[in-house]
């Protein structure tokens, strides 16, 4: 149900402190079943007048009772005494939440009634129905409002024109391949009950995201010159509108990758995320540039971290998150680079995300060890932060696995980072373990919560594993030289780092070398696989989701080709085939003995499910290992659906349980036992 009525207050949220779980002698620890009710805060906006904080929740569908699909997305307020109620709650999915200036009505885009796209809508923060403040034709991506609230820049893609229709209406419905890409355009709109006439803006550009200056005069645009996703993560730029003329009047010309962005508060100056180079895997340097300019300044060169999360404090000082290591900062700077400070840091939660009020109050998200991501408020002092938000209370009753932050040398000498969840019974060591690899690589673990329908974490841990999850070389969180360190070889040292943090921790006593799992998703795909190939005397089990076994074809499917080459190969297949070819899974597949699930969903355009079928089938023709390929119908890179999302932790932890635990040889059934209700199964 659509409940779009703000509601009376229904549960009151407790400050730092929460009720304590009930007694009991023996908790039990967490379920596959309970991964797939968990749920988490996914966005944040704290008020411009810093009395209220709105956030996103993701609601995860309930099994065998609701249709199957992707998570509900509710929209929940707390005010300053960790009040929290629900504002657009149940059957819902709202995105890009926000607030009007005058901080009296929250918006957000959804789809509701005759909606066919996402609309823009607004709902009083004191109560009342949500109103509808602007739609589009083929639905509006992002939108900001002007600073008295009387317009809105939308951004939706150009529309198709009647003829076009018309020619889809009788059947001619044919894609010409990467060419008839519609782009997404800029519209300054009037919202609600003002009047005015719509106005286009001069940006040829592909629109992504935009911002609306605090002093009127500009809008701060992000677009890419084509709406083909390697332009967009390669080549987006800052574009700097006169919003009344329609005219850009610079282009800001950062190197490669940029992130997210904010005005400071008199418009005067933009804070931004942008990479070192082009070469940068990932953005991570927090820079500003001043309006209508062109160069932008980084703050803190040499940073040996990622900044991921920019605001201000006032027009002279940065809010910014920084990820170094496994945790997480939040740090103040001033504009011109001078007096940089720590905030909030150290072992505690994992800030990842940042809202900033009018008067520089702060919100966060944040996870920990014991919670996915919730919403916390800084102090007036800024050097604590209280949780607000309990969206799983039922965690208090299940017992955890320790996590423990794990450091060891790689066999040339790096010293290399993860974290170890330890097995809920930590008696009876040598432990089996999981090693769960991250995909991107550009990406990596922060001491956070580390358990998903993917990374079975503390579901592993309550059935007796050991769960290690190493930030290998090629992560970031530990600066640009430090991510760069796989570049033009694939394969070879990153993956190394891989097999050494498992030898450290048998020769630490901890895991049995006998019983040694490898899985991950993408680029941890891809290690898995390459864990069962190359390194296959060192896995007894793997499981390999959305993963690359053949670099070559890779390449030539995947809709991230020029990304893969400027960030990672440095070479093009024509240039170099052997490096392709030896770092491809598929080239060691005769010397495999590791039991392999492969998972994969079929419309997966980032790694092509190809990529999937071609291990499997090599293998199965070799005939030497136990594999077995699971498709998903619809899913794309990483599955979305909760039955998908459901069976595939079942099928990890069965294989693993099967091939570490169990009687090993051939593969368990195919079939699995969903406890779906009797009632169910024969309607």
């Amino acid at each position: 149900m659509h409940r779009l009525r703000a509601l009376l207050p229904t549960t009151a949220i407790l400050v730092c402190l929460f009720a304590a779980a009930p007694a009991a002698a023996e908790p039990e620890g967490l379920t596959l079943e309970q991964i797939a009710e968990l749920n988490q805060v996914v966005d944040i906006a704290i008020s411009p007048d810093g009395r209220h904080i709105a956030y996103a929740l993701s609601v995860q569908r309930k099994l065998f009772e609701e249709d199957d699909g992707a998570s509900w997305t509710e929209l929940h307020v707390i005010d300053r005494d960790g009040d929290s109620r629900g504002y657009v709650t149940g059957e819902v999915n709202i995105s890009r939440i926000g607030w009007t200036p005058d901080s009296r009505r929250i918006t957000f885009l959804t789809r509701r009634g005759d909606d066919k796209h996402a609309t823009l809508y607004a709902i009083p923060v004191d109560g009342g129905e949500a109103q509808k403040l602007h739609a589009e034709e083929e639905g509006i991506r992002d939108y900001s409002l002007s600073p008295d609230g009387e317009r809105a820049a939308v951004i939706s893609r150009e529309p198709r024109s009647e003829r076009e229709k018309r020619r889809e209406e009788l059947g001619f419905n044919q894609q010409v391949f990467e060419e008839d890409v519609r782009p997404f355009r800029v519209h300054v709109v009037p919202v609600g009950d003002h009047g005015g006439e719509q106005q286009t803006m001069d940006l040829e550009w592909s629109a992504q995201s935009v911002q609306w200056s605090p002093d009127g005069s500009r809008l701060a645009v992000a677009a890419a010159p084509h709406e083909l996703v390697d332009n967009v993560i390669i080549r987006t730029r800052v574009h700097f509108i006169d919003w009344r003329s329609g005219e850009t009047t610079a282009q800001v010309e950062t190197p490669g990758k940029i992130g997210s962005f904010a005005w400071a508060p008199d418009g005067a100056h933009l804070g931004l995320i942008m990479a070192e180079d082009a070469n940068d895997p990932s953005e991570g340097r927090l820079a500003t540039v001043a309006v209508d300019a062109t160069t932008p300044a980084d703050l803190l060169p040499g940073l040996e971290g990622h900044v991921w999360h920019v605001g201000w404090r006032d027009a002279r000082h940065l809010y910014y998150i920084s990820y170094e290591g496994v945790n997480a900062r939040l740090g103040e700077i001033r504009r011109d680079g001078s007096r940089d400070r720590t905030l909030l840091g150290g072992d505690g939660p994992v800030w990842d995300l940042l809202s900033v009020s009018d008067d520089g109050a702060v919100a966060l998200g944040a996870t920990a060890p014991d919670h996915p991501r919730e919403v916390f408020r800084v102090a007036g002092n800024r050097r604590s932060a209280a949780r607000l938000a309990d969206s799983n209370p039922w965690l208090a009753d299940v017992a955890l696995g320790r996590h423990e932050v794990v450091r060891y040398q790689a066999r040339d000498g790096l010293e290399i980072e993860g974290i170890l969840i330890h097995p809920l019974d930590e008696g009876d060591a040598p432990h089996p373990l999981i090693l769960q690899v991250h995909g991107g690589p550009e990406a990596h673990y922060s001491n956070g919560w580390l358990t998903a329908h993917s990374m079975p974490g503390q579901a592993a841990a309550a059935r007796g594993y050991a769960v290690f999850y190493p930030n290998y070389r090629a992560s970031t969180g530990r600066g640009v030289e430090f991510s760069k360190l796989n570049h033009g070889r694939p394969a070879a040292e990153e993956f190394d780092d891989l097999v050494d943090g498992v030898d450290h921790l048998i020769e630490a006593g901890i895991v049995d070398g006998d019983r040694v799992g490898i899985t991950g998703g993408s680029y941890g795909g891809y290690a898995s696989a390459w864990g069962a190939t190359y390194y296959t005397e060192r896995f007894a089990a793997a499981v390999m989701n959305v993963g690359i076994s053949e670099k070559i074809s890779m390449l030539g499917t995947s809709d991230i080709p020029v990304e893969l080459y400027q960030v990672h190969y440095l070479t093009w297949p024509w240039e170099d085939w052997d490096l392709y070819r030896d770092a491809s899974p598929l080239y060691h597949a005769e010397q495999a003995r590791t039991p392999i699930l492969i998972a994969h969903g079929d419309a997966d355009p980032r790694v092509h499910p190809t990529q999937s079928l071609q291990l499997y089938r090599y293998l199965k023709l070799i005939d030497r290992t136990p594999v077995r390929l699971v498709l998903y119908p619809g899913e794309g890179h990483g599955n979305a659906r909760a039955a998908s999302r459901y069976d595939y932790s079942l099928r990890l932890m069965r294989w693993m349980d099967h091939y570490l635990k169990g009687e090993g040889g051939d593969p368990p059934p195919h079939e699995l036992d969903y406890g779906i209700p009797e009632e169910k199964e024969d309607e």
